[in-house]
């Protein structure tokens, strides 16, 4: 039986919950956003989340994301997707070891996963990323899609798009051998959503009836409150271990999310002419996503450059991206897939070995190739993400309507599609 590590299980544990609360704290944070006739239609799309992500999770998506490696060719479509060897937990028990390994030159190389602890946890944790990764997306097209389109796009957009860059850059899959690095999710979370909602903004187009904008600033920073919490899980746990890693990417992704909320909060308040609070919530989320991918490779004097350089670029792209007459409702894509397009690309510059031993030189620290890889790995996924989602929609679209009529849009989705309602005193 394998002696396990109880102090990295036990927080390990801890960041899982930690990860699980995001989801809610997304939907709160989405259901602020919203006019109050379409809370819970929004609201009840991350929720959806953490029951049927677990469902195929559980039957064939963990084992599609981590099962095989393409260093051994046990892996499908040349390191793209895993194999199904651990369908519905197929040898996987109490007492299996997360610690994954391959030969890379003669030399046993660790995939994912800690000898300390089992199997079970890693799964777990994994799962709360497949969880809110979809869930991100809804902030994009709220107020205009069927539920039932909703169920088939979260299905197909988790085997198609999720699970294999999940596999092909944590699994052992073609970006992993070719030595690109993500932390936390740069790519595999927050890019490739950003980009399928922008995929969803450009085929749904702009909404039938006029939304009178967020409702509830207090519901908004209940959500920034949760989703920043819940992100020391995200991203100190992705070190999977407990040691000097952790600590270095439990305080930049603080010092990032605050830097980035500070720069927002001043750039409003000088051309807006006020100091928002809803701009200030967004900046720390635009932090947090931005720094996810480097937490764990870069220094703390990084994340303060990388904390106001996602306050900055992440205004303007909202602010440009209001100028295209993009209908992105909640600015998925400027927040969450520019966010996580530039934390690749700043990891890229600053990452050093001196901090991590098993990441990577930046451009800043002498190695120019691995900037060149982070580079392209973000033009692979922002293509692939925006084509495969784009497609996607228009072949549900052919299975059953996607987008909602005129007369739901101006009754609310709430009533119209679930026969329910946030509030009791009226609708606005």
């Amino acid at each position: 039986m394998p002696t396990w590590n109880t102090g990295d299980t036990g927080f390990m544990l801890l960041a899982t919950s930690l990860v699980m609360l995001m989801t809610p704290g997304l939907a709160f944070f989405y259901g602020g956003l919203v006019g109050r006739k379409n809370v819970l239609a929004i609201m009840i799309q991350s929720f959806v989340s953490m029951g049927w992500t677990t469902v195929l999770w559980w039957l064939f998506g963990f084992s599609m994301c981590f099962s095989g490696n393409c260093v051994q060719g046990t892996d499908l479509l040349g390191g793209i997707i895993g194999n199904f060897n651990w369908a519905f937990m197929h040898g996987i028990d109490i007492n299996t070891s997360s610690l994954v390994t391959t030969n890379v030159n003669g030399i046993a190389t660790p995939i994912f996963g800690n000898a300390g602890i089992p199997m079970l946890v890693f799964f777990a944790y994994q799962m709360m990323f497949a969880i809110i990764t979809p869930a991100l997306i809804t902030g994009a097209f709220t107020n205009r899609v069927k539920f039932p389109a909703f169920m088939l796009f979260l299905t197909m957009w988790l085997i198609l798009v999720y699970f294999p860059f999940v596999h092909m850059i944590w699994g052992g899959g073609l970006l992993w051998l070719w030595g690109v690095k993500d932390f936390a999710g740069g790519i595999v979370v927050h890019n490739i959503a950003g980009m399928a909602a922008l995929a969803s903004v450009l085929y749904l187009g702009k909404r039938k009836s006029a939304d009178p904008g967020f409702h509830n600033i207090p519901l908004i920073a209940l959500g920034t409150g949760l989703l920043w919490f819940g992100w020391y899980g995200f991203n100190a746990g992705s070190e999977f271990a407990v040691d000097q890693i952790t600590a270095n990417a439990f305080v930049n992704t603080d010092i990032a999310a605050s830097f980035a909320a500070i720069v927002w909060l001043i750039l409003a308040w000088w051309l807006e002419k006020k100091p928002k609070f809803v701009g200030l919530l967004t900046g720390a989320v635009a932090g947090l996503a931005t720094i996810t991918p480097a937490a764990g490779y870069v220094s703390t004097k990084s994340a303060v450059i990388i904390g106001c350089l996602a306050g900055l670029i992440c205004y303007f792209a909202v602010s440009w991206k209001n100028k295209m007459g993009w209908d992105d409702a909640l600015d998925v894509w400027g927040v969450h897939g520019v966010g996580g397009m530039i934390g690749i690309i700043f990891l890229g510059i600053f990452a050093t070995t001196a901090v991590n031993a098993n990441g990577a030189n930046g451009l800043l620290h002498g190695d120019s190739t691995f900037f060149d890889k982070q580079v392209v790995a973000i033009l692979i996924s922002s293509i692939y993400a925006f084509a495969f989602t784009f497609g996607m929609l228009w072949i549900i679209n052919k299975i059953t309507p996607v987008q909602t009529s005129k007369e739901e849009e101006d009754l609310g989705l709430d009533e119209t599609i679930h026969g329910e309602h946030a509030y009791t005193d009226g609708l606005g």
